[in-house]
């Protein structure tokens, strides 16, 4: 069965990889600490504000990599959902709190890749990269590669982001 390592490579770069980190030449990561043990209580108590696209990005892959549900709900748009949604959202919450976390990236739309780049196209008969105005990326969600208990099979969820009184939110 293969299992999602992550590894730090030589020129300190982050790799996931279902081979041995030694194998490719990198190191493990070391293990995020757990909440309540020594003084790393403190590193995970902070607020769930996200001032920006990217803070949300880490702070909710590190809630999601804790497996704390509570940490992941911290960073969701509860704005109008009724008692019994909110129940039904725990749970499907927990379920992405018990998966284990490949990666979380934002996602752009409107001719951009994965990173809100333009994509670059060439003139068929030259070769030539074709010129073209840049475009305002529009980041429409967080999207969170994750697998399964299995360890193989690839799980994804798309979260929308919505902004709210200076903090980014996430949503189902």
């Amino acid at each position: 069965m293969a299992q999602v390592r992550q590894c730090i490579a030589a020129d300190g770069t982050m790799v996931y990889t279902d081979k041995q980190c030694v194998d490719i030449g990198g190191r493990e990561r070391p293990a995020d600490p757990v909440p309540g043990v020594g003084g790393a209580a403190a590193r995970y108590q902070r607020d769930s504000c996200a001032r920006s696209v990217q803070d949300l990005a880490y702070s909710l892959g590190s809630a999601i990599q804790s497996g704390d549900v509570n940490r992941i709900a911290g960073f969701y748009d509860w704005s109008g959902m009724s008692t019994a949604n909110g129940y039904r959202l725990m749970d499907r919450l927990q379920a992405i709190a018990n998966r284990p976390l490949v990666d979380v990236q934002p996602m752009y739309a409107g001719g951009t890749n994965a990173y809100g780049e333009d994509i670059v196209r060439f003139d068929e008969a030259t070769g030539e990269p074709i010129a073209t105005p840049r475009r305002q990326a529009r980041l429409i969600g967080l999207r969170v590669e994750q697998t399964l208990a299995n360890g193989s099979t690839p799980s994804r969820t798309v979260f929308s982001v919505r902004r709210n009184q200076g903090c980014w939110w996430v949503r189902l």
